[in-house]
């Protein structure tokens, strides 16, 4: 382990690819695809990237960076001129973001100039790219976004949206695209629903969006979600949908209401908020601790914490402060400095933990190198008892749709028992929510295995699509398209 992954306490966490962003028919289509963007930070922070038309030729900046720190000067906006655009936020699983591969991705087609960004991962990305280049393609990037370019570009029909289809039935695994032509906007998103993708409505104007929280910041009004395998087109006549894939129920990922969206979202009809306490509810429920006091892990910890509190009786307080102002370190990580590490993001309320017996909730345990530190720190503050409670199920498989997970042998529970896991992050008790308790937290009643309403194969080792990529490897082998990931 490096100096900066044990400073970067971020690192024992599941991370998103990306967000996306699109906007038609309106006159400040860039800035407000910027602030936008702003909105769905979380879901990426290594790269930012908005494409325009305005009426002639298409406009592109892709930087490396925060949002802010690339798209708030009205200089940059000004080089975006047009009533349509669409942006990206990346966050890559492995390896360095380069320049190349910041979205929105940008080719000139047959019919036109064609942008398009992505969020998810294809599971085919790497068989396909192996093909196409084996055609004499040649590739720009190292996404697996620039495949469904060149899939449309070969495409044997004549209208766009035929040829985006086309491209479409060539993919497995999971993605919400949102790109654009010199005349139209379009979303899609995959036949099973796993990665999220709303419509929203600004000025009369149509809005595609990953998260409704990108809405409200720009004060759009909500109209819907975007359906699984739903193509949806604007142009100058209005709204087309396409419905190119035969029906399935839709298996949304259930991360997105554990972790990923934002707790002011709308996802699937649900308030994300609501439903993290409704986890930590349940959680107290079935794991229920003897304690003084509820300490939630921040920041993602807070809303099953206040969940766990209201459910149990016992008082919600802060026990951990976290310093929203820390990013990597610029100290030379020696050895002293890595086993600080963690105070430079958290540190302990000692007022409130102070000879208490405490309970810790967090979202989820990847690796449990965070997990240890944080129960170690409330030792330091003179925790009596330390409990650990974690409001998801444990995490035993890898993800393949666009969720940055290890290699399962480095997944803790996938090679330890509850008491081997307990034992390693030093806690006096640790329970998790059960596959069954997440089910009911979201108002589902108890997984049906038969038909399973949630992508939830991180917990369960089911995956809903073929892993043409993974094919004769475990699944629990080490990632392929570690670099390909939208």
């Amino acid at each position: 382990m490096t100096g900066t992954e044990f400073l970067d306490l971020d690192g024992d966490r599941l991370r998103e690819e990306c967000g996306v962003f699109g906007i038609f028919g309106h006159p400040d289509a860039a800035a407000i695809t910027a602030l936008g963007l702003h909105a769905l930070q979380h879901r990426g922070q290594e790269a930012a990237g908005i494409v325009s038309f305005d009426g002639k030729r298409f406009h592109s900046e892709r930087r490396m960076g925060l949002v802010g720190d690339n798209f708030s000067r009205r200089e940059v906006i000004d080089r975006l001129p047009g009533t349509v655009a669409v942006g990206h936020v990346r966050y890559s699983t492995t390896g360095e973001t380069i320049l190349r591969n910041v979205q929105p991705l940008f080719a000139e087609l047959e019919g036109g100039g064609f942008a398009i960004g992505h969020n998810g991962n294809l599971t085919n990305g790497l068989a396909l790219r192996r093909a196409l280049v084996a055609e004499g393609a040649m590739m720009q990037s190292t996404t697996d976004t620039e495949v469904i370019l060149h899939l449309v570009a070969r495409a044997k029909r004549n209208r766009f949206v035929d040829r985006f289809v086309e491209g479409l039935r060539q993919l497995e695994g999971a993605y919400a695209f949102v790109g654009m032509t010199n005349k139209k906007l379009v979303g899609a998103r995959d036949p099973l629903g796993i990665r999220p993708l709303v419509l929203g409505r600004l000025d009369g104007c149509p809005v595609l969006a990953s998260e409704t929280c990108a809405l409200d910041v720009i004060g759009a009004q909500y109209i819907r979600d975007v359906e699984n395998g739903e193509v949806l087109v604007f142009d100058e006549d209005g709204a087309h949908t396409h419905k190119p894939f035969p029906p399935m129920p839709p298996r949304p990922c259930i991360f997105e209401y554990v972790y990923f969206a934002r707790p002011d979202s709308i996802v699937g009809g649900q308030a994300v908020y609501d439903v993290r306490k409704g986890m930590g509810a349940q959680l107290a429920r079935e794991a229920p601790a003897i304690a003084d006091v509820i300490v939630p892990v921040p920041d993602s910890g807070v809303p099953a914490a206040i969940g766990f509190a209201q459910s149990s009786g016992i008082p919600y307080e802060l026990g951990i402060i976290r310093n929203h102002y820390v990013g990597r370190t610029f100290i030379e990580p020696t050895q002293h400095i890595r086993a600080l590490g963690v105070r430079l993001k958290h540190s302990a309320n000692r007022a409130v933990v102070n000879g208490k017996r405490i309970v810790l909730i967090d979202d989820s345990i990847v690796r449990g190198t965070t997990s240890t530190k944080i129960v170690q720190m409330m030792r330091d503050a003179g925790a009596k008892e330390v409990h650990f409670r974690v409001a998801s199920p444990p995490i035993t498989h890898p993800d393949y749709y666009g969720i940055d997970t290890p290699e399962r042998d480095k997944l803790l529970a996938a090679t330890h028992s509850l008491e081997e896991m307990r034992q390693f992050i030093g806690a006096d008790s640790l329970a998790f929510l059960s596959v069954d308790g997440i089910y009911r937290a979201m108002g589902k009643g108890a997984r049906d295995p038969q038909r399973p309403q949630f992508t939830d194969h991180c917990f369960t080792g089911e995956y809903p699509t073929a892993l043409t990529d993974q094919s004769g490897h475990d699944p629990s082998s080490p990632r392929q398209l570690s670099l390909l990931a939208g």
